[in-house]
C-alpha cells in the first residue's frame, strides 16, 4: 500500500509540473517596483513573440525566487547585481558595475545553470531614509553627517537587509552608527508608513522607491561607497531560453531602456497616484516604441490571466 500511496504521490508532483506548451513563468518579489519590471517583461515577451505568460508576483525576497528558479516554478524573474553577488554567491560587495555584473553573470552560470541577462538600465541601490524634515532641520546631507544623531533615533528595516552582508552589520560598522534601540524587523511595505507616523526616524529603502517623492522624504549619501551597484538584470533559466530562443531576443529589447528617473516616475505613479500597474506599463512601452498592442487586445489578455498573489488597493493586476 504505501508503495502505491509513494508512486500516486510522484505521479501527482510530475503532474502539477506539466507546463501549458508554449508558456513561461514569470515571478516577482513582493515589493512595487518587483511588479513593474515582472508586468513590463510579460507584456513585451507576450507583444513580441508566440509565448503566453503566466504571472507569479509576490512571491517574497530574494531567496525565495531564486529557490523558484531552481525548482522550475518560475522561468524568470528581475534581480538587482549587488544582491546577487552577495545575497546568492556570498562575495564580497565590491567593484565597479561592470565588474559585478560580470562576476554574477559567469557565478550564476557556473553555478547554477541560469543566465544572467542584459542590465536593464537603471541602478536601485538601498537608500538610507529620513523625514525630509528632519534632514533641513538637522541640516544633513550624507550619512557620514547623521552618525552624530543617530543615538536618538529609531531604525526599521526589511527583514532581508538585517540578515544580509551588503546590510546592516556593514553598514553601521562603515559609518559607526548607533541608535536608540535594536532595529525594528519589518516587511518592506510597512518601513514608509513607520517613518511618515513616526514610529521610527531611519528606515533602509530603495534609491527608485516612488514613495521618497510622494511623501517628501530625505536620502542620505552613500558618501563612504558602502553600497555595491544594483543593476536590475533579468535572470533566466537556461533550459528556457534553449526551449524558446524567442524569449532572449525579447529580453534583449529591455536592456538599457529604463533609466533612474523613469524608473522612479513608474514607482510614483503606482504608489504616490495610485494609477492602475498595467497601464503604466503598457504607456511606458510605447514611449520606447517597444511594439506595444492595442488596448483592445490588452484587455483580452488581461481577462484570460491569473495572478498568484494579493492584490493592493487601487492596482489592478493581470
Amino acid at each position: 500500500m504505501k508503495y502505491a500511496v509513494a508512486i500516486f504521490a510522484c505521479l501527482l508532483s510530475a503532474a502539477c509540473s506539466v507546463r501549458t506548451p508554449n508558456t513561461i513563468v514569470i515571478g516577482s518579489k513582493n515589493f512595487t517596483e518587483q511588479v513593474i519590471l515582472a508586468e513590463l517583461l510579460a507584456q513585451h515577451v507576450e507583444d513580441t513573440t508566440h509565448l503566453r505568460v503566466e504571472r507569479r508576483y509576490y512571491l517574497g525576497g530574494t531567496y525565495i525566487c531564486q529557490q523558484s528558479l531552481l525548482a522550475g516554478r518560475i522561468d524568470v524573474y528581475v534581480e538587482y547585481t549587488g544582491t546577487a553577488l552577495t545575497a546568492i554567491l556570498k562575495e564580497r560587495p565590491s567593484g565597479s558595475a561592470e565588474d559585478v555584473y560580470n562576476r554574477v553573470k559567469s557565478g550564476y552560470a557556473a553555478r547554477y545553470r541560469l543566465a544572467v541577462m542584459k542590465p536593464l538600465g537603471f541602478n536601485n541601490s538601498f537608500a538610507i531614509i529620513i523625514r525630509g524634515e528632519d534632514a533641513r532641520r538637522l541640516h544633513l546631507h550624507t550619512l557620514s553627517e547623521a552618525a552624530k544623531d543617530s543615538p536618538r533615533w529609531r531604525a526599521a528595516f526589511g527583514y532581508e537587509f538585517l540578515d544580509r552582508p551588503d546590510g546592516y552589520d556593514g553598514l553601521v560598522r562603515a559609518y559607526g552608527l548607533k541608535f536608540a534601540g535594536p532595529p525594528k524587523a519589518m516587511d518592506l511595505g510597512l518601513l514608509y508608513r513607520a517613518l511618515i507616523d513616526r514610529q521610527v526616524d531611519l528606515i533602509a529603502g530603495n534609491s527608485t522607491d516612488g514613495q521618497i517623492e510622494a511623501y517628501h522624504l530625505a536620502v542620505l549619501e552613500d558618501d563612504r561607497h558602502y553600497f555595491p551597484p544594483y543593476q536590475a538584470v533579468p535572470i533566466v533559466r537556461e533550459q528556457t531560453l534553449r526551449r524558446y530562443p524567442a524569449l532572449r531576443k525579447a529580453l534583449d529589447d529591455l536592456a538599457g531602456r529604463i533609466s533612474d528617473e523613469e524608473m522612479r516616475r513608474m514607482n510614483y505613479a503606482v504608489v504616490g497616484q495610485h494609477r492602475d500597474v498595467n497601464q503604466v506599463v503598457r504607456e511606458f512601452l510605447r514611449s520606447k516604441h517597444l511594439n506595444a498592442r492595442s488596448e483592445a487586445e490588452s484587455a483580452a489578455t488581461r481577462d484570460q490571466a491569473a495572478l498568484g498573489g494579493p492584490k493592493q488597493a487601487g492596482w489592478t493586476f493581470r
